[in-house]
């Protein structure tokens, strides 16, 4: 089996929908969906945003965590601004956490986008619940199979953490005020 690498951090400048800001190590333990779009992107609006809104509805919140990642690489002056995709959410009604990809301080792909090597939007992302990048899709996917591919990555078998290797077993003694350990 090949070796699974963990996914990129976001580098997100604002998060909207969400208290605190969200980090991949707050949602260890969850499969992670991320729906990276432009609220311009014909296809973001169609097919990837409701889609994503459609997961967050079939599955608990306790199992797969969906994120919104506003990712501008064209068009910045119309999207670019907090209070637009403030506006853009509320119409749309997007509940779920969106972070706003930071720019690229040489005017290229933003940065998250450019970590995962994505080539536009919709780019939908599947991360494991250890971390793991395990799917990326650049357009448009199907319900049945983002759904299948959701539910075998809740299906996996997460290994339990390591725990220190057993040392010397020693003769406690325990009395109603409690256990004391025996010198060695």
């Amino acid at each position: 089996m090949p070796r699974l690498n963990p996914a990129p951090e976001f580098d997100v400048a604002t998060w909207l929908n969400t208290p605190q800001p969200i980090t991949l190590a707050s949602l260890a333990g969850k499969v992670v969906l991320i729906e990276a779009f432009q609220m311009l992107c014909p296809g973001c609006v169609e097919h990837g945003l409701p889609q994503a809104a459609r997961v967050r509805a079939a599955f608990p919140t306790s199992e797969v965590a969906v994120i919104g990642l506003h990712t501008v690489f064209e068009h910045h002056e119309a999207q670019g601004t907090v209070a637009a995709l403030k506006a853009f959410l509320h119409e749309y009604r997007i509940g779920f956490p969106v972070g706003i990809d930071q720019p690229s301080v040489h005017g290229a792909a933003p940065r998250t986008m450019t970590a995962y090597q994505m080539q536009g939007t919709p780019t939908l992302i599947l991360i494991d619940r250890l971390g793991r990048l395990r799917a990326q899709h650049f357009g448009h996917v199907t319900d049945l199979r983002l759904g299948a591919e959701i539910q075998a990555l809740i299906g996996e078998t997460v290994p339990a953490p390591a725990t220190a290797p057993a040392t010397t077993t020693l003769d406690a003694v325990c009395t109603q005020e409690g256990c004391t350990v025996p010198s060695l």
